[in-house]
């Protein structure tokens, strides 16, 4: 009967183990969906016709838990709830972008089905007005495992370094 229990007691943990690996390769995909959904709104010549956009604000905005909160700070603002998210990603902010995500720190609370991520975020982006800028920040992130898809449930973001591109980031203060 020993043995019985230790191999439950070992498939417990195997298992515990397997859900932390398959959702930290689901957080990521999440955050990568994320990045190339919302550079989708936008080709080089500026934002897409507002019905692709829709279809795209759709699809982002179904990356979000329905009591999610996305931040941006300042300009970007802040929008709670997954229709605020939608409506938020339907107005063009920019005129092109191309986010990098790196550095992901990821750590999944075992048997909760929550985790917390933490992301360094390249970002070149060409404002409204034409300016080509470099934007580098941190994302701290907040997910949930909800009808066993991995949700963010809050991202925000900290730009610490918004610079014009032909002059840099050495002639900008950052933070």
């Amino acid at each position: 009967m020993s043995e019985a229990v230790d191999l439950q007691a070992r498939l417990r943990v195997l298992e515990e183990r397997l859900a932390r690996v398959e959702g930290h390769s689901a957080i990521l995909d999440l955050k990568s969906r994320y990045g190339t959904l919302a550079d989708a709104r936008y080709t080089r010549q500026g934002p897409r016709p507002q019905q692709e956009i829709d279809g795209v604000a759709d699809q982002l905005a179904a990356l979000f838990s329905e009591d999610a909160v996305w931040e941006a700070g300042g300009a970007l603002g802040r929008a709670e709830g997954r229709a605020a998210i939608r409506e938020r990603f339907r107005k063009p902010t920019l005129h092109y972008s191309w986010h990098f995500f790196v550095k992901p720190e990821v750590v999944i609370e075992s048997g909760a089905g929550r985790a917390r991520g933490t992301w360094d975020v390249l970002a070149m982006i060409t404002t409204l007005e034409g300016r080509a800028m470099w934007m580098v920040g941190v994302e701290q992130d907040e997910y949930a495992l909800v009808g066993g898809r991995w949700l963010h449930t809050r991202m925000q973001l900290d730009a610490r370094i918004m610079a014009p591109h032909d002059r840099g980031w050495a002639e900008t203060r950052s933070r």
